[in-house]
């Protein structure tokens, strides 16, 4: 029996290291380019096929997402955080789904690694895929929840 070369898809953007919950957040962005650097230093990437995520647009997300949640996380930053107390209590977003900088663009990341994982596997261009940032499945259509505030996994 012939074995069969898993062909491995790895999704990576170089930013999305740069995001921060904050002080004392349990979520933490850098371990994400950690383990990219581990990727890199054992010599991993030379099995894999290596992509950047597309950044996903607001119109995709909403095909789960209520409308007015994604323009709230388009919307909302730490620089306008005041003008948004309703909604931040309507969309659940705390002390477990804080507004930090970049809020937004995080999310178009890690969801374009997922979206571009599945649509791979899909096609039949990829028996595995890896999206390190990517799984955040605890967010709900329209309220953030457990550190997540896109499911990309039902996208």
């Amino acid at each position: 029996m012939a074995s069969h070369k898993k062909r491995i898809a790895y999704f990576y953007h170089d930013a999305v290291g740069n995001f921060y919950y904050g002080a004392g957040h349990p979520m933490k962005p850098h371990r994400i380019r950690m383990a990219h650097s581990l990727v890199l230093n054992y010599g991993l990437y030379r099995k894999m096929e290596i992509y950047r995520p597309i950044l996903v647009e607001d119109q995709k997300m909403t095909m789960f997402h209520s409308d007015d949640y994604v323009h709230f996380l388009q919307s909302v930053t730490p620089d306008n955080i005041n003008d948004y107390s309703r909604e931040l209590q309507r969309y659940n977003m705390d002390v477990d789904c804080p507004v930090f900088d970049g809020l937004f663009k995080f999310c178009q990341m890690y969801t374009g690694g997922s979206v571009g994982g599945a649509r791979k596997l899909n096609q039949g261009n990829a028996d595995i895929c890896v999206n390190w940032a990517g799984g955040l499945h605890h967010a709900k259509k329209s309220e953030a929840s457990g550190f997540c505030y896109i499911n990309d996994i039902v996208l």
